[in-house]
């Protein structure tokens, strides 16, 4: 049996959908002189990368880039890596990025390194929020809510310029 796949969002409109947020993040942090975009590794970082890569273009903020490592399936035992020491995001507004939030359990864990540094605001941005919240995670940055059943699996490629998009499976 094949799955049946459905773009959702074309590589034009997740470009409007990224540069939209990126928008909304300077909105919100515009009293800001730092900002620190923390990708979860893989399409997160990916899309934390585009992400900076738009608010330099509209802001004066200076954007540090930062990816969050852990094990997506198990994310409860393993410790969770980040690639920058706690003086890189201390006393500084952060943004966690991933690609697409579906119970809020990776996004969960992703907020751990961040709990014992001070900082000035701590927010969340994703690509596609799926609204089946087991987890207290939400949102501040939602591209595109896309409501789903349990066994639907949404992909957001931004890896591969041949599929760049968000997927319905």
């Amino acid at each position: 049996m094949t799955t049946q796949t459905t773009q959702i969002l074309t590589p034009i409109q997740l470009e409007q959908k990224i540069r939209r947020i990126a928008f909304e993040i300077y909105e919100n942090n515009f009293e800001e002189t730092e900002l620190v975009l923390a990708g979860i590794a893989g399409e997160g970082y990916l899309l934390a990368g585009r992400l900076a890569h738009e608010l330099r273009h509209i802001s004066p903020l200076t954007i540090t880039l930062l990816q969050i490592t852990l094990d997506k399936k198990l994310p409860q035992q393993v410790a969770i890596h980040l690639d920058a020491a706690a003086a890189a995001y201390a006393n500084k507004a952060v943004v966690v990025v991933d690609d697409v939030l579906n119970s809020g359990r990776t996004l969960a864990f992703s907020l751990q390194p961040f709990l014992s540094v001070p900082l000035r605001r701590l927010q969340v941005a994703v690509v596609v929020d799926r609204n089946h919240k087991r987890y207290p995670v939400s949102a501040d940055y939602i591209g595109f809510e896309l409501s789903t059943t349990l066994t639907e699996h949404v992909e957001v490629v931004l890896s591969d310029p041949e599929r760049v998009g968000v997927y319905l499976q």
